[in-house]
């Protein structure tokens, strides 16, 4: 899939030498995708692939410069034209540039490094006009997130409300939750309802970014920094100037880089991987992630200073198996639009349907039920969605502990012991989560009802 921000270029050029330089000079920048055609006769058959740019030897075999430029602009006028010229000649540039062609140069020692610079200026006003196309297409869609987080239980109407305190301020906020529980979606909420919603928003995944990329994704690099940085690039800080940029899974950021990104945040500016040039940055920050970072401060992986920079407004998304009868308002959202994205029948769950989403423990959240109603719908042949048809991890559900009867002294011991072994065989911490006392706790390993040993 083309990426966005990608200029597609087309050189039309008779003179194979000549054409097949200047396409591998091209090729060196990364962000530009580029096909050469010695005739107009294949040049044309192929613009169905919408390229951004052309560069165009004016003196063709089969057409005229003139004559190309007039049918390229009238099939399509989006795309720029760059004429490239043997001849010195005022008049014949000024008719081109009147016709529609964005630049006329003339070959010479220096063709390449002008249409370069031409390019990179396309290349800017390319980004720029996707970003706003984006953008409008963003904000085209009123964003009222009580129609993105579907729910009606206590627990989301507290999240609602911290999202509308969060809207009303530029403070810094951290979600957390669980994996699949919707941050990215709450961030985003956030960001469309405050004073920033026709401003960028940028989200990275730091835990999808090798280590050794992740500064220069951040904070840009300039050409020359490291082997195949061909041409300077900004960083996701400048991208989102004046916007929001969300930072998901922060808990995953290198602890080497901790310390230059809090110094980002506490100085407001960056500097490019290989420059020196200070670069001030204008950015709301929202960060995400599913750990506990108190306790990743506490085991010395993530530094305490950046942790308190990056606190802010907490915002604790809820798990779904804690939402009750929210588990049936998405369920009937997710089927609802994927019968209407595969023009099917309208389908609904039965009772005996219900009663098997409510009595799941949904360990991937909203995004594990999303994924089980797409498949439900899909294996269902009439209009009701039956228990078989509803796909769950049953070694994981709720009903798997009750699949035996047992004491509720039984219970308890199979219960603390899970969250021994979950925690390390942590006692302290395990007695805070359950809220029990550490002495019970003692008293039961010394009887020999829960192993401790590691």
């Amino acid at each position: 899939m083309k990426n966005h921000n990608n200029l597609k270029i087309f050189i039309l050029e008779d003179d194979t030498w000549y054409g097949s330089m200047l396409q591998h000079y091209l090729s060196l920048n990364p962000d530009f995708e580029v096909k050469r055609f010695e005739n107009a006769k294949d040049f044309f058959s192929h613009m169905y692939e919408q390229p951004d740019v052309v560069t165009l030897d004016y003196s063709m075999p089969d057409m005229d410069g003139a004559e190309v430029l007039k049918k390229i602009k009238e099939a399509h006028p989006g795309i720029q034209v760059i004429i490239i010229s043997g001849q010195d000649d005022v008049s014949t540039a000024i008719n081109l540039l009147k016709g529609g062609a964005f630049d006329y140069i003339v070959k010479d020692d220096d063709t390449k490094d002008r249409i370069w610079n031409s390019l990179m200026h396309l290349n800017e006003i390319n980004v720029l006009r996707n970003e706003v196309e984006q953008l409008k297409e963003q904000v085209g869609k009123k964003y009222d997130f009580s129609k993105f987080l579907i729910g009606k239980s206590e627990s989301i109407d507290k999240v609602f409300a911290l999202i509308e305190k969060a809207s009303k301020s530029n403070i810094t906020v951290s979600i957390t939750g669980e994996t699949g529980t919707g941050k990215e979606v709450v961030a985003k909420a956030i960001h469309y309802n405050s004073d920033k919603h026709k401003k960028p928003f940028v989200a990275v995944n730091v835990a999808a970014i090798p280590r050794e990329l992740i500064e220069s994704e951040l904070f840009g690099h300039e050409k020359g920094a490291f082997t195949g940085a061909v041409t300077r690039r900004i960083g996701k800080f400048e991208e989102a100037s004046t916007g929001t940029l969300f930072l998901d899974e922060i808990g995953e950021l290198d602890i080497n880089l901790q310390a230059k990104l809090l110094r980002v945040l506490q100085e407001r500016e960056i500097t490019r991987v290989g420059g020196n040039e200070v670069v001030p940055v204008n950015v709301r920050i929202i960060v995400a992630t599913h750990r506990n970072m108190l306790e990743e401060v506490q085991n010395k992986r993530f530094r305490e200073d950046l942790y308190y920079r990056l606190i802010g407004l907490p915002i604790q998304l809820p798990p779904l198996r804690e939402r009750g009868n929210d588990i049936l308002l998405l369920a009937k959202h997710f089927i609802e639009g994927f019968c209407k994205e595969n023009n099917s029948e309208k389908k609904v769950l039965s009772t005996e349907s219900q009663q098997k989403l409510l009595s799941y423990p949904f360990p991937g959240n909203i995004r594990e039920l999303k994924s089980v109603m797409e498949l439900a719908v899909v294996m269902s042949d009439g209009d009701t969605i039956l228990p078989e048809h509803i796909t769950v991890n049953t070694s994981t559900s709720v009903n798997n502990l009750m699949s035996k009867e047992k004491s509720l002294k039984e219970y308890e011991i199979q219960i603390i012991q899970h969250f021994l072994d979950k925690y390390d065989k942590d006692v302290l911490l395990v007695a805070k989560k359950l809220d029990v006392g550490k002495s019970t706790l003692y008293r039961m390993i010394q009887a020999g009802e829960l192993n401790t040993d590691k």
